[in-house]
């Protein structure tokens, strides 16, 4: 991609290390402890800015914000003017989008040509969730009962909604959240990742310009810990939406009991990719490689175990080994770079763990499986791209979600076995099919267990299709018309007219 300017200069302009307030009920506010976070720039360790955190306090209060504009001036909104706010965020979105996309670099690492990249997409859910606010509708339904009886449904709100987002696609992430529930008629308080605060910020400010009345969306930061276990547990609170771990996955179902909350989580995931003997090598190749090196393979979907063809096996995973050592590899503000940093020093060791456990268990390491440091990456969390071969169903690498920039590569005989293999994990996120056969692109993607499947492609995301996961994977759909009946409820309604 060329960029038509210098992602360095817009770098320097935006953050200085200066204290980032949070918002909440229309106003820009400290933490009430007065506590606060460091937000780091992944690729150098530097202070970008310090952002409040937010504890149970900030919560309630933000909550309070939320429920009063809901019952107050938000719920006189007609649909057509929840669609106007909605267009006006997209229009601010076009104009600030290098902005919000040197945000996104700079707090989370991935490269300035993919934060650049995902325009489309963001801006598409704008005006996807716009154009669906004016179409949400009722049914007329014919009933049995005796007598002259009209029975028909409304769809109505749910209420507040707790928005609990990780740090890995923020303004993705964020809008994924807040569209829907403007498009509807509810009101959102917004939890980033505690790494990657500053975007969410950035976007609350541009919801203010748009004219979203003071309320209506709320961005608290601080630890899921703190703030983020009071947002899943708040008694007023109508609706958790959380994108992140399976773990912390559990406990905010497991909070959501205390006032039967609706819950959408969207979970890890292990998934797999299978490349049948007739797949076009040369397309599958780049593909299922950055099924997983995109973002250094923090993304929940990425597919990380690689089924191959015995016949084409060898020649396969020796390609995309190749391919893995030909990445540029720095500083995502840096136009020419391909691969990021991960996340923090923390992931980044735990990501070196699962590369000895692979090692150690007797996988053969074909690229990368290095921590890469000096020079360029002084400061940085850099791995590079790490493949391994002659990898077991029963290794831990095979077995467990690294969220790192790792491929684990295992022969298959028949697709029947490809397909047990394939499904043996208690994740169903994603998974990728190639082939040139018709029928058996059919077959494989009937049989999968996994809430999407791409086949002869991969990463594909659209505001109208659905998203989500089967088993620990998640519940709940983002995308299409099932998401916005997530934050919806629907009423039956009963007239006798006689």
């Amino acid at each position: 991609m060329t960029l038509n300017f210098d992602p360095r200069a817009k770098a320097t302009a935006l953050y200085h290390g200066e204290f980032r307030p949070m918002f909440v009920g229309g106003k820009w506010v400290p933490a009430q402890s007065g506590q606060e976070m460091q937000a780091l720039n992944p690729a150098t360790g530097e202070v970008l800015a310090t952002v409040p955190r937010g504890s149970a306090a900030d919560i309630d209060a933000a909550v309070d914000a939320a429920r009063a504009a809901f019952e107050g001036p938000w719920s006189k909104f007609s649909p057509y003017e929840r669609q106007c706010v909605l267009l006006r965020i997209a229009d601010l979105f076009e104009t600030h989008w290098e902005e919000l996309s040197v945000s996104d670099t700079l707090d989370m690492g991935l490269p300035i040509t993919r934060t650049l990249a995902n325009r489309r997409r963001v801006i598409g859910m704008l005006r996807f969730y716009a154009g669906m606010a004016t179409a949400l509708h009722g049914e007329s339904i014919d009933n049995s009962i005796p007598g002259e009886i009209v029975s028909f449904t409304r769809r109505e709100p749910v209420g507040v909604v707790g928005a609990i987002i990780p740090w890995n696609a923020p303004t993705a992430a964020s809008i994924w959240k807040i569209a829907p529930a403007l498009a509807t008629g509810c009101t959102i308080v917004l939890k980033p990742s505690e790494d990657a605060s500053l975007t969410p910020l950035l976007i609350a400010r541009l919801m203010q310009e748009a004219g979203v009345p003071d309320g209506v969306v709320n961005v608290v930061t601080g630890t899921g810990t703190e703030a983020g276990a009071r947002l899943a547990e708040h008694p007023d609170v109508n609706k958790i939406v959380f994108t992140g771990s399976t773990l912390t996955g559990q406990a905010i179902a497991r909070a959501g009991v205390t006032n039967l909350k609706r819950v959408s989580l969207e979970l890890g995931g292990k998934s797999p990719i299978i490349v049948c003997r007739d797949a076009d090598i040369d397309k599958a190749v780049p593909v299922a490689a950055m099924a997983v090196f995109v973002h250094s393979g923090q993304i929940c979907i990425a597919g990380s175990r690689l089924f191959v063809a015995r016949e084409i096996h060898d020649e396969f995973v020796r390609r995309v080994a190749e391919f893995a050592g030909r990445l540029r590899i720095g500083h995502g503000i840096e136009a020419e770079t391909e691969i990021g940093p991960l996340i923090n020093a923390r992931q980044a060791g735990k990501v070196v763990g699962y590369i000895k456990a692979g090692r150690d268990e007797g996988a053969e390491l074909m690229a990368g499986g290095s921590r890469l440091t000096g020079g360029p990456y002084d400061g940085g969390n850099f791995i590079a791209p790490t493949v391994f071969g002659a990898v077991s169903d029963k290794m831990t690498i095979a077995r467990e979600e690294i969220f790192g920039p790792v491929i684990s590569a295992m022969p298959f005989d028949t697709l029947d076995e490809a397909v047990a293999r394939a499904n043996a994990t208690p994740y169903g996120l994603a998974a990728g099919i190639f082939t040139s056969h018709l029928g058996t692109a059919h077959k494989l993607a009937r049989r999968i267990k996994a809430g999407s499947v791409w086949v002869n492609m991969y990463h594909a995301i659209d505001p109208a299709v659905p998203f989500g996961g089967m088993k620990m994977s998640g519940y709940g759909r983002e995308g299409g018309i099932e998401h916005l009946h997530e934050y919806l409820e629907t009423k039956s309604i009963w007239i006798q007219t006689d």
